[in-house]
């Protein structure tokens, strides 16, 4: 089944990308979500309309995108988490941590954007992406160490 996406769905796509889905993932879970409608040939041409309409709009998007990247480029954190005597975290380090870090230093970053890998429970250096944009990815290097 071909759906028109309607928000960014993480390992599937972005807003107004046209996948092919299994009918049931999309019957079930993403058109009653609002996340995708069908991809029928009108709403095929009002797609293109309204990515030709907004085509300006979205290089603006990308370049912004593009010039937070080169503000995130040189940015390193530390992050401080309770530990036991052999170094493991007491939980975990996740994306609310980092943006808080981030939001530190200046970069409002909202946490969705951002994602790490495996859950950091150890004291150590590591390292987040931060999808700004669909062709814009950065990677922020972190250090957890011990409070």
């Amino acid at each position: 089944m071909k759906i028109i996406l309607k928000e960014d769905v993480r390992g599937l796509g972005y807003k107004d990308d046209v996948v092919e889905v299994r009918d049931g993932y999309g019957r079930n879970f993403l058109i009653p979500q609002g996340k995708a409608v069908v991809a029928t040939p009108s709403a095929l041409k009002v797609l293109a309309e309204n990515q030709r309409q907004r085509a300006h709009k979205l290089a603006k998007i990308k370049t912004d995108a593009e010039a937070l990247a080169a503000t995130l480029q040189g940015v390193a954190l530390t992050i401080g988490a309770k530990t036991s005597a052999t170094g493991t975290i007491f939980g975990s380090v996740n994306s609310i941590q980092i943006a808080e870090a981030l939001e530190k230093l200046g970069h409002n970053i909202d946490r969705k954007l951002i994602e790490v890998s495996d859950a950091i429970k150890e004291v150590g250096d590591y390292k987040a992406t931060v999808n700004l944009h669909k062709e814009v990815v950065v990677e922020v290097p972190f250090t957890v160490v011990a409070e």
